[in-house]
């Protein structure tokens, strides 16, 4: 989906002149992982002529990270949305997810701040 048609052929074609470009090349043989590629790709100014390969390798690069961050946050609904919660609406579980998942931030608040804030706000009950 990152890639239009017209970006896929061009994309095939890249990587047919790249594999011979690669196998003729002293400075791109020696790579082992697809971060030195994707340095080499900047630094030899490659990335520029194979643009589409640039974007398909730091794409894969992030893949990693994408699918442990959907994880983590699966998990934490796991946790949070137990039987007892079930009825919990969309907006607080959002809200008790987002403390449960950035668990460090919320260490660095404390409890007396949070209660002096609420006093601050004075009267919250609507008068009729």
């Amino acid at each position: 989906m990152d890639f239009n048609e017209q970006e896929k052929i061009t994309l095939q074609f890249q990587l047919r002149q790249f594999l011979v470009v690669t196998r003729q090349s002293k400075d791109l043989n020696n790579l082992s992982t697809i971060q030195e590629l994707c340095s080499c790709l900047v630094a030899t100014d490659r990335a520029t002529i194979y643009y589409l390969i640039d974007r398909l390798l730091r794409l894969i690069m992030t893949l990693p990270v994408s699918t442990a961050t959907t994880e983590r946050c699966f998990s934490a609904m796991k946790i949070i949305k137990t039987r007892l919660r079930n009825k919990m609406e969309g907006r607080f579980l959002a809200d008790s997810m987002t403390v449960y998942i950035e668990r460090e931030i919320g260490a660095s608040i404390s409890s007396d701040l949070i209660i002096d804030d609420f006093k601050a706000l004075g009267t919250r009950r609507l008068l009729f």
